[in-house]
């Protein structure tokens, strides 16, 4: 295919998508559709092409995360792969702020969300949209489906959490709530998730601030386990005291929201992280490698 977007149609259905039953969709159609979103959210919102998929959230004035998304433009307007859970909010929220701009928002529960584990899996029988979502480095195909809601492949839906887990995507409902965390605690701003040069948007003031200062104080990073260590989300790693909580975990791989500054205080120690006294060890992007060194100078 030439475009992440199109309207398919197939003989058979493709056992490449998973269904996610945790996600959901969020439309906004109407002429001010686009004006709404640039004064409102994270993302950029120009020079956004039909069939291109932006990662975004909506903050709350104090800079936390209301609901983060994918936003697919459409030829009529813009569709918000969300979390199932934060999707009523979400679409109440953009109804307050909307005032008299002309864009009709609603959820969509005729469609459901369905995720593959490559970047350019197959078409899936009666998909309406197909679409990348760019928080991977390699990209991951997704598409919507109409139609009542599926039975969930558990099996499947937990190969889907664990390629994230591997890939350090977090997802609202599994890693943070409503209003929980800044879009830096997510790395928003290193998944593309933040345009810091476009005009206001709700909470601007405090995420520019933050970046501003070069020290971004909790990141979600991922830990690697001993497979002889059992963890569930809300365990500590300490080192010796808490620097961090498991968000996700899959098999001997996880999620964890850590204080970074703790953990550069341990490695210039050379105290181990631990979870349940078992040593662990993050991996680390360049992206972190390099704010971790600024912090050591400091």
């Amino acid at each position: 295919m030439t475009s992440d977007f199109s309207l398919l149609t197939c003989a058979s259905m493709n056992s490449d998508f998973i269904y996610l039953p945790q996600r959901t969709v969020v439309s906004l159609q109407g002429p001010d559709t686009m004006a709404l979103l640039e004064r409102l959210v994270t993302n950029a919102t120009t020079d956004w092409a039909s069939g291109e998929t932006r990662y975004g959230a909506l903050l709350t004035p104090q800079g936390k995360i209301i609901a983060d998304y994918l936003a697919l433009r459409t030829d009529e307007g813009v569709l918000l792969d969300v979390s199932k859970d934060h999707a009523a909010d979400l679409a109440k929220r953009l109804k307050m702020f909307r005032l008299r701009s002309d864009v009709e928002i609603e959820l969509l529960d005729k469609l459901r969300v369905m995720a593959s584990l490559k970047p350019d899996a197959g078409p899936f029988e009666s998909a309406a949209y197909i679409y990348q979502d760019p928080r991977y480095p390699d990209g991951r195909r997704r598409v919507l489906v109409e139609g009542p809601a599926a039975d969930t492949d558990e099996r499947a839906l937990a190969a889907y959490h664990a390629d994230r887990i591997a890939n350090l995507v977090p997802e609202q409902g599994a890693d943070f709530g409503n209003a929980e965390v800044f879009p830096a605690e997510i790395n928003m701003d290193v998944l593309n998730g933040v345009a810091l040069n476009k005009g206001c948007f709700v909470g601007q003031e405090v995420v520019s601030r933050m970046h501003r200062r070069g020290k971004i104080r909790k990141r979600t990073l991922s830990v690697t386990l001993p497979h002889s260590v059992s963890v569930q989300p809300g365990d500590d790693i300490k080192a010796p005291l808490p620097i961090g909580t498991i968000s996700s975990v899959s098999g001997n791989r996880a999620l964890a929201l850590i204080r970074v500054d703790r953990l550069v205080s341990a490695q210039l120690s050379g105290t181990a992280p631990t979870v349940h006294e078992t040593p662990v060890t993050f991996e680390k992007p360049a992206w972190l490698e390099a704010e971790l060194a600024r912090m050591e100078e400091t």
